[in-house]
């Protein structure tokens, strides 16, 4: 039969190597682009935690992977809602660490990477059992209102205390006997929460009051969201320490004393008013807290 075609119907690419290889490279570039507009640090951070809680808890291979799959596409999905939704304000801003303000990647593409990655986030959470699934999609689903207008609002530590006081729920939920995690663990992961909400916004305060939004921490300033932050981080550290069975430890006892001298740094007045002393002071808070829920992983439930 002829096709039409030469060589038996196969179509050649007539195309340079040069024009080949630049296509390819344009294809990788925009790709990296778009990975850069979900907020890869925090998606991975916060998917490599909670992975870690899961092996921590006993979850074993199979189940830490899951976890890991479903937390990840979580956060990518929240991380690519965000950027599309605060697209005009970025604009607005000039922000050149955004792609979809300096490059030519769509905010089509964005929107479908956000809805793909919320979409497999389903059934992989709920491949982890029904209850454990619903916790984490709850969570999800709170982080995806913040982006679409709670972030705007007095209201905005909420979905931060409800996604990250549902992590360990999410990992204990799916263990035998599908038992919640104890009270002290659910209130140490809100009000980790919590602080992690106020240190997050802390250096951009004045550009997003200027640009109108005003969640609580911007509401109540550099100076005050900065005590929010670390008095919900000493509180959440209190809990890991104090709240569990058995006796504190070295680690313990190594883990108070570090967050006083932490809590010190953000209290005290900064002779420089520019000094990053007391955000880098909130963010060893945050760290310290999330080894100490990791150390305390075992006794979740």
């Amino acid at each position: 039969m002829d096709t039409g075609l030469p060589h038996g119907g196969v179509v050649r690419d007539t195309r340079s190597p040069r024009v080949r290889g630049y296509e390819s490279h344009e294809t990788s570039a925009r790709a990296i682009r778009l990975l850069k507009a979900s907020h890869p640090a925090p998606s991975v951070t916060v998917s490599v935690v909670i992975t870690a809680l899961a092996v921590a808890a006993g979850r074993g291979v199979y189940g830490s992977i899951l976890v890991a799959a479903s937390v990840l596409c979580g956060q990518l999905s929240v991380g690519w809602c965000n950027d599309r939704v605060d697209l005009q304000r970025d604009m607005a801003a000039g922000r050149g660490d955004k792609p979809l303000v300096t490059s030519d990647l769509s905010p089509r593409s964005v929107t479908v990477a956000a809805a793909c990655a919320l979409a497999l986030c389903v059934p992989l959470s709920l491949a982890n059992g029904l209850l454990a699934g619903a916790a984490h999609l709850v969570g999800v689903g709170g982080a995806w209102s913040y982006n679409l207008g709670v972030k705007r609002t007095a209201l905005s530590p909420l979905p931060y205390a409800l996604g990250f006081g549902l992590l360990p729920a999410f990992v204990t939920l799916a263990l035998p006997g599908h038992l919640w995690p104890a009270a002290w663990a659910i209130a140490a992961a809100a009000l980790l929460g919590v602080g992690a909400h106020a240190a997050n916004v802390l250096p951009d305060i004045d550009a997003d009051l200027d640009a109108g939004v005003r969640g609580l921490p911007q509401r109540l300033g550099a100076r005050r969201a900065r005590f929010l932050a670390a008095t919900a981080l000493l509180a959440a550290t209190l809990l890991l320490v104090l709240a569990p069975p058995g006796p504190i430890g070295v680690v313990g006892w190594c883990g108070l004393g570090a967050t006083g001298v932490l809590a010190l740094a953000v209290a005290l007045p900064a002779r420089d008013p520019r000094s990053r002393v007391p955000f880098l002071a909130v963010l060893g808070l945050a760290l310290l807290d999330v080894a100490l829920l990791l150390l305390r992983g075992g006794a979740l439930s």
